[in-house]
């Protein structure tokens, strides 16, 4: 199993002194974050993108940038890249840059997104998101994928045997399907044989894992082999520790404060305390060896081979933080990488270049 570290950039106040981080403070600490996951061996690092409060993850590829020159063996996420709002080639040119300044460590989680800015900002509505997203994902592969496209399509102009620079370090590149409860990403995903990667944060598992098997349903209806299936899966929450009650200790503002944010975003409470949060989302809060009881009880639902885990603080001391971080890496996923065989990312694929080779990305 491979275990990455995920941020959506939330700046909030912090649960315990209410004091709200400054711009810059924030970003530079989802920096330090990724430094952090290398050093302590995690398999990547996932930025989101979101362009409405309480968000600063309005650009990953900017952000990933950056943390690709501080960085040399973790793997890079989009988690996810809203295609549905951007221009294509666009994308394709930030991220064949991003992929060839990282030396080939990037992965690409893409979805519609969700919102209401996104019709603010962008004119893009529920009507249109789905048809935007399977589009520009159409044309993003292709344009990876040859430097003479000829294409048309519903949201953008046409191209007529066009080249986009600069060309990709990786000559082609997973690409995984985000989604929560949509059946369209599923689709889209198993048409092209492409990785799904199952939200799996708001609700308990089980329509998270219905998403699942109708995504290996549709896999094998387009003739792909059941076995090269991929999958990965979302986690709500994460704190380890010794104890089951110490995590609930630590962890207990963080989900108040995340209450609290939920009831005045208006969104729907699904779990109303920790107890009930702990025991049937996808949260991993606990002791190492519930957590390994969890994630195996997960997997069995899933047969997922990648799973995230929230990189913020949270109002945790450096100390609690850091602290669940490495008891993860000591005690539960040496175990997980051994009961769960796991495909390689990006990073354990690449094969450096000889022009870049004795350069640290």
């Amino acid at each position: 199993m491979k275990f990455l570290l995920f941020t959506l950039v939330t700046r909030t106040p912090d649960p315990h002194t209410g004091v709200l981080p400054d711009t810059h403070e924030r970003l530079r600490s989802v920096v330090d974050q990724a430094r952090v996951a290398e050093e302590l061996g995690y398999d990547g690092f996932a930025v989101g993108e979101r362009h409405e409060d309480p968000f600063l993850s309005a650009s990953p590829p900017v952000l990933l940038s950056h943390i690709a020159a501080v960085t040399s063996r973790i793997t890079l996420f989009t988690a996810v890249t809203t295609l549905s709002l951007l221009d294509p080639v666009r994308a394709f040119e930030d991220y064949s840059t991003l992929d060839n300044l990282s030396g080939g460590r990037l992965e690409l989680i893409i979805g519609k997104g969700n919102g209401a800015a996104q019709a603010e900002l962008f004119h893009v509505t529920t009507d249109d998101q789905w048809d935007r997203n399977r589009e520009g994902y159409e044309l993003f592969r292709a344009l990876w994928a040859s430097d003479q496209v000829t294409w048309s399509g519903r949201f953008r102009p046409e191209l007529v045997a066009a080249k986009a620079l600069p060309r990709p370090y990786q000559p082609s590149i997973r690409i995984w399907h985000g989604s929560a409860t949509s059946r369209d990403s599923v689709e889209l995903a198993a048409r092209h044989g492409d990785p799904l990667f199952s939200a799996n944060v708001t609700n308990p598992i089980e329509p998270y894992a219905e998403l699942v098997r109708h995504y290996r349903e549709r896999w094998a209806h387009y003739g792909h082999e059941p076995a090269d299936a991929l999958v990965g899966a979302g986690t709500a929450g994460f704190h380890l520790a010794p104890t089951s009650q110490q995590a609930l200790d630590v962890y207990r503002p963080i989900f108040q404060a995340r209450l609290a944010l939920s009831r005045k975003l208006g969104l729907p409470i699904v779990f109303e305390t920790l107890e009930d949060f702990a025991a049937r989302s996808s949260a991993l809060i606990g002791s190492p060896e519930q957590v390994l009881d969890k994630v195996g009880r997960q997997h069995e639902q899933f047969g997922h081979e990648v799973i995230h885990l929230s990189s913020e603080r949270d109002g945790r001391t450096e100390a609690q933080h850091r602290g669940s971080l490495e008891l993860f890496q000591q005690e539960v996923a040496p175990e997980l990488r051994r009961r769960i065989p796991s495909r390689p990312l990006a990073a354990g694929r690449t094969i450096p270049r000889p022009e870049l080779s004795g350069v640290t990305p």
